[in-house]
């Protein structure tokens, strides 16, 4: 396994070299000028053409990204042009807000959509299985900003029951973690459901009935296990999702998280901040598919690697 996790990190370089020049060029492809965004239209061409030598941006585009390049590997990742802080001081607080509202929106997107996917498919075609296909359907069709800002309305303006922004206690979570966490439940629901009608008609289920198991046993023992890898997949693949995703989420409940830095740095042309954040997000999607692989092997003892 250590051999299987050296080779899929070495492997994983090209892409993050890739995704860093795309990512760059894009960045510096936007129009605006984060030079006169920082002066203001006040200043004059000089202090203008001042800054913009100090800050490296009169060099050539390659020039620009190699230095860029030297500066990962070095750790040092340059300052924010908005406030003059180092990168990482900038993003380092606004890691728990949304590593947290990630974590409480992936908990119960997964107890809820797996419980939904397993009772539809023991009572296919029955009022059960309807109800929860519709609520799959809801979860998946409905846009995070609207549903946040009704339950928003529901249970914040006309129940008073939750706060409305930001993530002081406990409750401030419970949310913007239902908004986030709505379309991932609903597609672990219709992706259990899928998986676990497949594996109810195989012949090791009916045997295990012929002998006499108990119905849950069956369900739960032999069913639902096989249906993991499936499960393991779609949550490892929504969990990238919801970190790179959250800038709709921390926008409507005004969270100060990854998410809406992403959005204010992208306004300011604060070219060093948007870079590390696209650069996180491509190595955390990196990292969640490599877990999730080497799940496969705890799940499944048939699967080897090499």
């Amino acid at each position: 396994m250590a051999r299987y996790c050296v080779k899929r990190i070495l492997s994983a370089i090209p892409l993050l070299l890739v995704v860093s020049f795309l990512v760059f060029m894009y960045i510096h492809m936007l129009p605006g000028d984060p030079v006169r965004l920082q002066l203001g239209m006040q200043a004059t061409q000089d202090q203008v053409d001042l800054l913009r030598e100090e800050m490296g941006l009169n060099d050539p585009l390659l020039v620009q990204y190699v230095d860029y390049m030297k500066g990962i590997f070095t750790g040092d990742l340059g300052e924010s042009t908005r406030n003059g802080a180092s990168v990482i001081d900038t993003i380092a607080p606004r890691f728990g807000p949304t590593i947290m509202l990630t974590i409480c929106s992936i908990v119960w997107a997964v107890l809820i959509g797996t419980v939904i996917g397993i009772v539809s498919a023991v009572n296919r075609g029955k009022l059960t299985d309807y109800f929860g296909m519709v609520v799959a359907i809801c979860g998946i069709s409905a846009p995070s900003f609207w549903l946040g800002l009704m339950l928003m309305q529901l249970f914040s303006v006309q129940l008073g029951l939750l706060p409305t922004s930001g993530l002081g206690s406990w409750q401030s979570y419970i949310l913007p973690s239902l908004t986030m966490g709505a379309g991932v439940m609903a597609i672990l629901a219709r992706f259990t459901r899928s998986s676990m009608l497949e594996n109810l008609q195989e012949d090791y289920v009916r045997t295990a009935r012929a002998k006499g198991l108990g119905e849950y046993f069956v369900i739960m023992r032999h069913a639902f296990r096989n249906s993991l890898i499936q499960v393991v997949t779609v949550t490892g693949l929504q969990i990238g999702g919801l970190l790179s995703g959250s800038v709709m989420v921390e926008t409507v409940f005004s969270i100060n998280g990854l998410g809406r830095l992403l959005v204010d740095s992208i306004n300011s042309r604060d070219y060093k901040v948007v870079q590390a954040l696209l650069l996180f997000f491509a190595v955390e999607y990196i990292v969640v598919n490599l877990i999730v692989d080497l799940l496969y092997g705890v799940l499944d003892p048939k699967i080897r690697y090499s």
